[in-house]
């Protein structure tokens, strides 16, 4: 079984890259090398600012989707764990927006639920990680 991670980078620019990887060192390593065309190459250097324990490769792919799809005040409680606010920024206000994707399979020792709607599953069961460079 394939196994990987997301990870969310804080561009020069400002904004913030979601990412997902099987390798993150060497990944890292990428994204500050410049080594792929795409949108960190145009927005370095890059800051790493979070990643999530590893995890099945499949249920990594579908975090980062959802993740890509959240607003930055909404990755940025992630990345401060502020659950109570994330939470709150979870509710969906209009419904044509709303994204559904479900985690089901992915397996660790601690669970953080994450609501991203009344009408969606619950992420569950992985641990996240920040680390400040």
């Amino acid at each position: 079984m394939k196994q990987g991670v997301v990870y969310i980078l804080k561009c020069a620019d400002d904004s913030l890259y979601t990412g997902v990887t099987s390798h993150l060192e060497n990944r890292l390593a990428d994204h500050h090398s410049g080594r792929y065309p795409g949108y960190t190459k145009r927005r370095r250097p890059v800051q790493f600012l979070w990643n999530t324990d590893v995890m099945d490769i499949q249920d990594a792919i579908l975090l980062e989707k959802q993740i890509k799809h959240w607003g930055r005040k909404k990755k940025l409680a992630l990345i401060n764990e502020a659950w109570d606010q994330l939470h709150e920024l979870s509710k969906c206000m209009n419904s044509s927006t709303h994204i559904s994707v479900s985690l089901g399979s992915a397996r660790d020792d601690e669970v953080e639920n994450f609501v991203s709607s009344e009408k969606s599953v619950p992420l569950k069961n992985f641990k996240t990680r920040k680390l400040v460079l």
